[in-house]
């Protein structure tokens, strides 16, 4: 490794952690509010300390150090929050260690070097050469790449404490990332369609004469070459669309056969943002790697609590974070092995279609098996009103009168009206007249 390449990767780092102090900021502000201008506009509304608002100084404003040098509040001595050096430290690490599997050293600068570079087909980004060197194109890629990490990182941390992802994580990166992918041209890791001329002829024959001009050829590297803004365009939208629908499809199916949520709607927008970045390809393998590490970590949760049964609910964005992220460093060995089943063109959707029936038609079992041995239904929990009727039956029930178990006192009216009970003490003691 170089020296130049070794202090890039440091200012790299350094540059992560700040940026990580500025995600901290967005963890703690986003879930307090609801509309996705008022997140945005929170991070710089107030200051820093949740308590009295008030801005960091001096070191404060260093991260990692700042916490440990002077970790209270300097105007109210609150304690700052102990994940905040974490956060930091996650993202520099996070992006000097991208950075070191997608860009390669600096004096053996070659695309084959890189991370993100395979010896299979379909070729990647480095077919297009009407655009940007490849040392542009692949540092415009990591830009990309970081941003989505960032809104990852956020979303994480967020979906770990409240079980929510916020818009402000994701949605920002989105519109950046599909419009960027449109500027550029070049940042797509896989071309928005390929197929293997075997296994499409392989397929028509199989087909019935009707539906055979549905398994077409398409060479999307003539495309991007000719336009590679559109193909670029049109790789990010078809990433969100697939992210999106796959994720949406499971939440559909689990909440009509269980009758219950099965993912929220953060995690269909955090894969649609996921998806905008990597494409519809590389999407799909974060969405099947996702419950690996999901399912150990409540199998963990479990067998920590032994007597306790697993949560019942628990965040699922952060797996599709990790996954995203694995998939990104491991990139090289891991394509190889998958991609010849995106080979199979559209007859990949149509297992899809047949893989989202499966599981239906299993969860409509296993639903019937637990109704025979007779275990209880989830109950569906119906949103409500508090009407302030409510609200004063409840405060009344609360707070009972002050006169009970004692001789009646003269009180203002006003004190028994608050309570709801004006006219209930002026029927019991008919004598006295009600004063406005």
């Amino acid at each position: 490794m170089s020296v130049g390449y070794l202090t890039v990767l440091v200012t790299i780092f350094v540059t992560g952690c700040w940026i990580g102090r500025w995600l901290h900021r967005c963890v703690v502000r986003f879930p307090n509010s609801e509309s996705l201008l008022d997140q945005l506009t929170s991070v710089w509304r107030k200051g820093d300390c949740r308590s009295c608002a008030a801005w960091e100084s001096g070191v404060q404003h260093i991260p990692i150090i700042g916490w440990w040098c002077a970790g209270r509040c300097r105007s109210c001595g609150r304690k700052m929050e102990g994940r905040r050096p974490a956060v930091e430290l996650l993202t520099g690490i996070l992006l000097a260690g991208l950075y070191w599997v997608e860009i390669p050293d600096f004096d053996e600068f070659v695309v084959a070097n890189s991370g993100l570079w395979t010896a299979t087909a379909p070729p990647g980004p480095e077919a297009v050469e009407q655009l940007w060197s490849p040392v542009v194109w692949m540092h415009l890629r990591y830009l990309l790449h970081v941003v989505m990490l960032c809104g990852l990182i956020v979303a994480t941390v967020i979906d770990f404490e409240f079980c929510i992802i916020p818009d402000g994580c994701t949605v920002p990166a989105i519109v950046f990332a599909v419009l960027f992918s449109f500027a550029t041209g070049q940042c797509w890791m896989v071309p928005i369609w390929f197929q293997d001329p075997s296994a499409a002829e392989a397929i028509r024959l199989v087909l019935p004469e009707g539906l055979r001009p549905l398994i077409f050829e398409w060479d999307a590297i003539a495309f991007a070459n000719a336009h590679p803004h559109w193909h670029g365009l049109l790789a990010s939208l078809a990433g969100l669309i697939m992210g999106a629908a796959v994720t949406w499809s499971i939440r559909a199916i689990g909440f009509w056969i269980l009758k219950m949520e099965a993912m929220g709607d953060g995690d269909v927008v955090l894969m649609a943002l996921i998806g905008a970045v990597v494409g519809w390809q590389p999407a799909l393998i974060v969405f099947f790697l996702a419950p690996i590490p999901a399912v150990l970590s409540v199998l963990g949760t479990w067998l920590m609590r032994r007597r306790q049964s697993a949560p019942h609910y628990f965040p699922y964005g952060p797996w599709l974070s990790l996954a995203a992220v694995v998939l990104l460093l491991t990139w090289r060995p891991v394509w190889p092995r998958v991609s010849s089943i995106f080979d199979w063109g559209l007859a990949l959707f149509v297992l899809g279609l047949v893989m989202l029936a499966t599981m239906a038609a299993l969860l409509k079992l296993m639903r019937s098996v637990k109704r025979l041995l007779g275990i209880a239904e989830p109950i569906l929990e119906t949103g409500c009103d508090w009407t302030s009727a409510d609200h004063l039956s409840y405060y009344g029930s609360e707070h009972s009168d002050l006169e009970t178990g004692l001789w009646s006192r003269p009180h203002w009216p006003g004190v028994r009206s608050g309570r709801g009970l004006l006219y209930d003490h002026a029927w019991r003691h008919s004598k006295q007249r009600i004063e406005d």
